[in-house]
């Protein structure tokens, strides 16, 4: 998920931000810019970089498909166009006359 180690530096660059009378009550201000930073970050229900490439190939791999059943498609349309085309039409029979 997210690394503890990036909100642990954005937490420490809020926190020399912050103008030194809030500074000086140390590390309690730090912790609870981490831990609200945390939770922030949660809530946002973020993926992984890893994950995010991961699914970026899946995505790759499933449009690869498509394009070839679309094409795969395409050729048996028009097949299928070909052989009704080529196929003649019956003979048409003479109507019958019934004088019985």
């Amino acid at each position: 998920m997210i690394d503890p180690k990036k909100i642990e530096q954005i937490a420490r660059q809020v926190h020399e931000s912050m103008p030194k009378g809030i500074r000086d009550f140390g590390e309690d201000v730090e912790k609870k810019i981490r831990q609200v930073l945390q939770s922030q970050l949660t809530r946002l229900d973020l993926i992984s970089r890893e994950e995010f490439d991961v699914q970026t190939q899946v995505l790759l791999r499933t449009r690869e498909k498509l394009a070839l059943l679309e094409q795969r498609l395409t050729d048996l349309e028009g097949r299928s166009q070909t052989t009704t085309t080529e196929v003649k039409p019956a003979p048409a029979i003479p109507p019958v006359d019934s004088q019985d």
